[in-house]
């Protein structure tokens, strides 16, 4: 197995349509990570590293860790919404792996 990805975020406080365009106008991307017994953490990554991450092909099927305030999460992509014309990543769900989890 390959090593896993690694892509820095941030917690985000504010949720909803207006906060979520204004993240994407400053160059972020919403995403959401949940499962593994604990509540979903809304957070947003940088939209140019999410692309670049995105363009190896081998995003969806890799184990990414998120390192957020200080910390490294190991999640699993689940889903990513694209934009209908620009083709451009609007939102990330990713899957928390317990400590114990075999993927």
């Amino acid at each position: 197995m390959s090593d896993a990805l690694t892509l820095p975020a941030e917690s985000r406080e504010r949720a909803g349509k207006g906060a979520s365009c204004a993240l994407r106008r400053e160059g972020r991307v919403p995403a959401v990570i949940y499962g593994g017994k604990e509540e979903p953490r809304p957070i947003h990554v940088e939209a140019k590293l999410l692309s670049q991450q995105l363009a190896t092909g081998h995003f969806m099927n890799s184990i990414v860790m998120i390192e957020l305030g200080g910390k490294s999460v190991r999640t699993l992509p689940k889903d990513v919404a694209f934009h209908p014309v620009t083709s451009r990543p609007i939102h990330v769900d990713f899957l928390r792996l317990a400590k114990d989890a075999k993927v």
